[in-house]
């Protein structure tokens, strides 16, 4: 039930294209390609077994856990409420 100006099942629609957002975000960061032998970043050489679990793998473990920590979402306000985009 959607309240105020919005269409029944409009906020369905927001949580499904902030769920679609963020897939195509972790698609688009997804390796691709032949695996290093060694990282990109330090260039300490990266196990094998990783290179097989992880195709397309440029990073060490450490570099990586680096990068995905620092990984920002999206702020786009899907939320239609006036105090939420005061916040």
């Amino acid at each position: 039930m959607a309240g105020g100006w919005t269409r029944d099942g409009a906020v369905q629609d927001q949580i499904d294209d902030t769920v679609r957002d963020a897939v195509d975000a972790a698609r688009a960061r997804l390796n691709r390609g032949p695996s290093a032998t060694h990282c990109d970043e330090c260039g300490e050489p990266i196990p094998e077994k990783r290179r097989e679990l992880v195709p397309g793998v440029r990073k060490c473990v450490e570099c990586q856990s680096g990068e995905d920590r620092s990984v920002r979402h999206s702020a786009i306000n899907r939320r239609g409420s006036k105090d939420s985009q005061l916040r």
